[in-house]
């Protein structure tokens, strides 16, 4: 894994800026940072590289004696969130330091990791798009319904990853290359364009981007 750059920040919604061509540009605004580096993994000790962050500081009393401690080793106040992402240059970070906004800079892509909104229980049509039965025909109270999920003697059951109601949303998402409009390193704001997931108020990972252009166009 190449080397990477990350931070965490707060999704704070979208809105939209414009060009000098005056083209609206939609865009994502993110409270990034500061985060604090408060444990660096190297293969000699951990068997892989990464580096965790911090950030957001917590409510007095809220930490565990043993986070206070893990805290403490690192020089940070306890924190709300924990987080670590993987980067073979972790050997290059410190315990301690501070990471701001300005690692990223316009015209760089970032991948932004999230969890989506939680939707509850959700049929088939809502949750994978189903066109449900017909709704003339003869067909009863049950228009919404799936239809047939398997067969009957051959195999009698019905298979794993069969598509049906459940859980929708609320799971980890990762959206690829967005585009940094705008890094205010005073304010620790990022700006990207386009939307990422989860709601406004949520805890994002912004990380420096796997895919590159260049990947894109190889394998286009």
């Amino acid at each position: 894994m190449a080397e990477a750059k990350g931070i965490l920040g707060t999704k704070l919604g979208m809105t939209q800026i414009f060009t000098d061509d005056s083209r609206a540009v939609p865009v994502t605004v993110i409270q990034a940072g500061p985060c604090v580096v408060t444990q660096v993994k190297t293969t000699e000790s951990d068997g892989y590289e990464a580096v965790q962050l911090a950030y957001a500081e917590a409510r007095r009393g809220k930490a565990t004696k043993p986070m206070e401690g893990h805290f403490k080793a690192a020089g940070a106040k306890p924190a709300r969130h924990l987080v670590e992402f993987r980067t073979d240059g972790a050997s290059s970070f410190s315990l301690g330091q501070t990471i701001t906004v300005d690692i990223f800079q316009p015209g760089e892509h970032a991948d932004v990791v999230g969890v989506s909104k939680g939707k509850g229980f959700a049929g088939t049509m809502k949750r994978h798009g189903f066109a449900g039965l017909s709704a003339s025909h003869g067909t009863e109270r049950k228009h919404r319904s799936p239809g047939s999920v398997g067969a009957c003697a051959t195999p009698s059951r019905v298979f794993k990853g069969t598509r049906m109601s459940g859980q929708m949303g609320n799971e980890r998402v990762t959206v690829l290359n967005l585009e940094v409009v705008e890094s205010d390193a005073e304010r620790n704001v990022l700006l990207l364009r386009g939307a990422v997931p989860g709601p406004n108020g949520g805890l994002v990972m912004v990380r420096s981007s796997v895919k590159t252009g260049e990947t894109r166009k190889r394998h286009g």
